[in-house]
């Protein structure tokens, strides 16, 4: 690979063990090209049902400090290998608003994993990772995610 191949990476993250497969792959690309990488991490707002009940507040802010340690990890992780990383929390529906943000901030690629907090997005159309490679037009690699061993 050519150096600076690259300027800028995004990696798409929910914090899961099951991403970090992902996250592990766009450091090194961005390490290789010498890019800046973007850890994005989008909370899905609360749906009418939930709301009203009181905890909607605690239920939100939860999710936040979930996308702050997320993407926590992948600064932390890319730091040892000399890579910058912008952090970054959207709000919505998690594939619109990673084809929004690449496009908006010129992403060259965008890394997105096969499995993450629900595994059974593998199996079903319209996972989050599926739903990116249809609509971007920006070159996604979709990194396929390990199940730890327990």
């Amino acid at each position: 690979m050519r150096e600076e191949t690259y300027k800028k990476i995004m990696v798409a993250t929910d914090g899961s063990v099951l991403v970090r497969k992902a996250v592990d792959t766009a450091i090194e690309i961005s390490r290789l090209s010498k890019a800046k990488l973007y850890a994005v991490y989008v909370l899905v707002p609360m749906t009418h049902s939930v709301r009203g009940f009181g905890w909607e507040e605690a239920a939100i802010e939860h999710f936040r400090r979930e996308g702050e340690a997320a993407t926590l990890y992948v600064k932390e992780a890319a730091k040892a290998a000399g890579v910058v990383v912008e952090p970054v929390l959207l709000e919505g529906h998690p594939a619109d608003k990673i084809i929004e943000f690449a496009e908006q901030n010129d992403i060259e690629m965008i890394v997105v994993g096969t499995l993450g907090k629900t595994g059974i997005d593998r199996f079903l159309l319209g996972s989050v990772a599926e739903n990116v490679v249809r609509h971007s037009k920006i070159p996604v690699l979709v990194v396929r995610g390990e199940v730890p061993e327990e």
